[in-house]
């Protein structure tokens, strides 16, 4: 199966999720946006002839499939490409986690955007300094000390015991995320989570995700994306 992956080229966003399993499950894909613009991308949102018309990038095209949602990409490719358990109930779990992880990305995007995406941070400067301190205490401890508690009840040393599943995947990207966003206030939660930072430790250490993460392919972290470094939010 060759992959067309559909997402902006010039930032990580909620497609990297879905790229960080593309590689370690030795998927052959090609990023179509980064190689021939976004032109095709863009007439697939509109509809062009689709039955299933994705509401906005990132989606998949797998054969005569189109997936969009990360989380709902990374139910299809878990299960092919070894990244899931294989009984119902176990494909479910991890997909319950992923969806747990969207919940989390959506409230650290708002931490830039609380007001509205389709004004610029510069309009909305005070009320994303009130967001992120609250964000920051309250939320960051609760997400990941949630995922911290899943990981001891499983066993360890991942989220579903001790094979990795595309949630670890994801864990991985959250906790690069915060480190690069809020440099000093994932230094500060990190000390209580130590699980979720050997989940990450591991995650990186693997031959394929560490290959990748020094290829062209890994775009930087950057302050048009998910993840964005202002020093004043960093409380």
């Amino acid at each position: 199966m060759r992959y067309e992956l559909y997402y902006w080229p010039s930032i990580q966003g909620r497609g990297e999720f879905v790229r960080l399993a593309l590689e370690e499950g030795k998927a052959h894909y090609v990023n179509v946006a980064r190689q021939s613009g976004t032109g095709e991308m863009m007439r697939l949102t509109e509809g062009a002839g689709l039955k299933t018309v994705p509401y906005a990038p990132p989606f998949l095209k797998a054969g005569k499939l189109v997936i969009g949602q990360s989380a709902n990409i990374l139910l299809y490719l878990g299960a092919r490409h070894g990244l899931a358990p294989k009984p119902e109930a176990g494909k479910l779990w991890v997909h319950q986690l992923q969806l747990t992880i969207a919940d989390f990305v959506k409230e650290i995007d708002d931490t830039h955007h609380p007001v509205a995406a389709s004004l610029y941070y510069e309009d909305q400067k005070p009320e994303a300094k009130r967001y992120a301190e609250h964000f920051l205490r309250d939320r960051v401890p609760k997400y990941l000390g949630y995922f911290e508690r899943v990981i001891k009840a499983s066993g360890g040393p991942f989220l579903n015991g001790k094979k990795l599943t595309y949630a670890d995947l994801s864990l991985f990207q959250l906790v690069e995320g915060l480190r690069y966003a809020f440099p000093q206030a994932a230094k500060r939660v990190e000390k209580k989570v130590p699980r979720c930072v050997d989940v990450r430790d591991r995650v990186a250490a693997r031959p394929r995700i560490k290959a990748y993460l020094k290829s062209k392919r890994r775009i930087a972290f950057n302050e048009s994306g998910i993840f964005r470094r202002y020093e004043e939010l960093d409380a």
